[in-house]
């Protein structure tokens, strides 16, 4: 553990410079005595390393004094290649950099740690997308990152879901986040928290003014709120249904984001399963099962898909229009 807390000292001063003994004791979690201690056997291994006590003291390294040695562990060079695998470099035009940096990263390692790295980004793959959601659009991110990073206002062109025309909207930019493969625009519309999907942005203007955040908030908590927000269904209605065994994991992978609980064995070749869904009418999104899903309650459940069924016979049992009939 000395060895990783004298290279972390050694790494935070090459980016700051100098910093106070008691911030560093406090960011790795050690008494200030322990952090005199580490700078002098810092100085004993011949880097130009010293501490200036008293009230203003710190710890400073010898302007422009760098050490090519990264301190790399092996599972935090394997860290590094993962995290390179889920495409959000790519969407924030980051791509050419990130394999530049791993590049430099794999040129620095021990020569012991470089197989480890190189099998990781052969072994892992990290899709985002969900099954059966496919694959969402590629979405241009460079006005909304320049809103994000110069703190300017943005004005949007957008269309929200359900509505055919878009409109027009100055928003202020927390930030961007992507859930599941959706980019998203995290910004306050006329002080209100709003999401934004990036694949509805038709156009984007970063805007002269600086941005008008509401004091004390962040892009976590916002993003925090507004997930929230959306995740709690108000007035859910819980269907009870039972489900064949053999089709069991299929069901669970589709319908997971409307999961109630755990589902129970009946031990008679079915499993029963409570969904959650936020009105009677999306339980129909169950009849792609067929008979392998029945809906047990509520009778509101039951009649909603029988009204579904009775739509479908009717449509291709002969009371349609004779549209595709020979």
């Amino acid at each position: 553990m000395k060895a990783d807390r004298l290279l972390s000292i050694l790494l935070l001063l090459q980016a700051r410079g100098g910093i106070p003994a008691t911030e560093l004791a406090a960011q790795l979690e050690v008494s200030v005595r322990t952090i005199y201690r580490d700078v002098e056997a810092l100085s004993a291994a011949g880097v130009p390393v010293w501490a200036e006590r008293g009230r203003n003291g710190g710890v400073r390294l010898l302007p422009g004094y760098r050490t090519d040695v990264t301190g790399l562990t092996s599972d935090e060079a394997r860290a590094l290649f993962v995290l390179a695998a889920d495409g959000a470099h790519k969407a924030l035009g980051l791509g050419g950099s990130i394999a530049s940096a791993l590049r430099k990263v794999m040129a620095a390692l021990p020569p012991d740690h470089r197989p480890v790295a190189e099998r990781t980004s052969e072994r892992i793959l990290v899709d985002p997308v969900r099954w059966m959601q496919g694959r969402s659009s590629d979405v241009e991110l460079g006005e909304l990152q320049r809103a994000v990073f110069t703190d300017r206002r943005l004005r949007l062109r957008y269309r929200r879901s359900g509505e055919a025309e878009a409109g027009e909207y100055t928003v202020d930019p927390y930030g961007l986040v992507s859930k599941a493969g959706v980019w998203y625009l995290v910004a306050d519309r006329d002080g209100a928290p709003r999401l934004f999907r990036a694949d509805r942005v038709q156009a984007a203007a970063v805007a002269e003014e600086p941005v008008r955040r509401r004091p004390g908030l962040g892009l976590a908590e916002v993003w925090t709120a507004l997930r929230d927000g959306v995740e709690r269904v108000p007035d859910e209605v819980r269907v009870r249904c039972r489900v064949r065994s053999e089709r069991l994991d299929m069901f669970l992978r589709i319908q997971s984001a409307h999961l109630a609980g755990p589902p129970v064995d009946r031990g008679d070749g079915w499993a029963e399963v409570e969904l959650a869904f936020r009105a009677v009418r999306a339980a129909r999104a169950l009849l792609v099962f067929g008979a392998d899903v029945e809906v047990l309650t509520p009778a509101s459940a039951r009649e909603e898909l029988t009204a579904a069924a009775a739509e479908v016979t009717r449509l291709y049992g002969g009371g349609g229009d004779g549209a595709g009939r020979g």
